[in-house]
């Protein structure tokens, strides 16, 4: 671990305010108000050597967007980040990570802290890319944004009716535990270098969560939620990032993966990825499909 810092939720966002740019997320965190209680826990995570242990996970299937429950002891949702930890979250931008921030607004605390404390710390990755995940715990869920019609470039195209309308402020809000983790970028094939930093991305930041949960709530299954990370702006292949996601949950020794594959093209990718056979080396047997690299949707 390359850090851990504990902190009361109220002083970090005194201390720390979020600092919003555009219009429409200042007034949503108008709208949401910053009186956050409680305790924060952060910490970054160094990437280890990936262990050839296969744990039983199991694999659940959902239909559309993250579902955050009242109930997060254990529950870990994925942040689709950026190598700079939360950096457009006051910004126009309105992708997975973004949003996660909106309707979070303690993340943007937690990014002004670490930025304060050392720049390098906000980095989810570390020299030659080394991928060095950000785990927060106990961030309060303060409302929630019907994306439909204003997902990614929509949302800052909005009205602030609509985006006033699209809004559900929290009462009582919720808490949530984030897994900060970016995906590569690359083009054309997968080489095995893409594949192993993907792999050893995710494994980091799953294993994270399980050494997080028994530190924080010792005995709880741990269940991590996720979806097609890496595979909108950052344009990774569908296949690909599911694949080995599941691949790190077993490796991971995660109790439960719960993933969020959008429609019946999703669930098919996901069905795929489910049936695929690991074997000994995950990565030859990914590398010999032959995936190619997807174009970035432009969000």
């Amino acid at each position: 671990m390359l850090l851990r810092c504990e902190v009361d939720a109220g002083e970090l966002v005194r201390a720390h305010p979020p600092v919003i740019g555009h219009a429409h997320k200042r007034m949503v965190t108008e709208l949401c108000g910053l009186q956050t209680t409680g305790r924060v826990v952060v910490s970054r995570w160094r990437a280890g050597d990936i262990t050839s242990t296969w744990h039983d996970t199991e694999v659940i299937a959902e239909r559309g967007h993250y579902r955050y429950d009242a109930a997060s002891d254990g529950v870990w949702h994925v942040n689709f980040a950026d190598p700079a930890l939360f950096v457009a979250y006051g910004s126009a931008l309105l992708a997975q990570d973004e949003l996660q921030c909106l309707e979070h607004p303690i993340l943007g605390s937690v990014r002004e802290l670490l930025d304060a404390e050392d720049q390098a710390w906000t980095e989810t990755r570390g020299e030659r890319g080394v991928p060095t995940p950000v785990l927060v715990a106990g961030a309060e869920r303060r409302c929630a944004l019907d994306t439909r019609r204003l997902y990614g470039n929509q949302f800052a195209r909005a009205s602030a009716d609509d985006v006033r309308a699209a809004l559900q402020i929290l009462a009582p809000p919720t808490r949530s535990n984030i897994v900060a983790m970016a995906a590569p970028v690359g083009s054309g094939a997968y080489t095995r270098e893409d594949l192993e930093q993907i792999l050893v991305t995710a494994t980091t930041g799953f294993a994270a969560a399980v050494a997080e949960s028994a530190r924080l709530w010792p005995g709880t299954p741990v269940e991590v939620r996720t979806g097609f990370w890496g595979c909108g702006a950052f344009g990774g292949n569908r296949h690909v990032m599911t694949i080995l996601q599941i691949a790190a949950a077993r490796l991971a020794g995660i109790a439960r993966l719960r993933f969020y594959a959008f429609d019946d093209a999703g669930q098919a990718v996901l069905a795929d990825a489910r049936a695929f056979e690991l074997g000994d080396d995950p990565i030859a047997a990914v590398l010999a499909r032959g995936y190619r690299w997807g174009m970035s949707d432009g969000n």
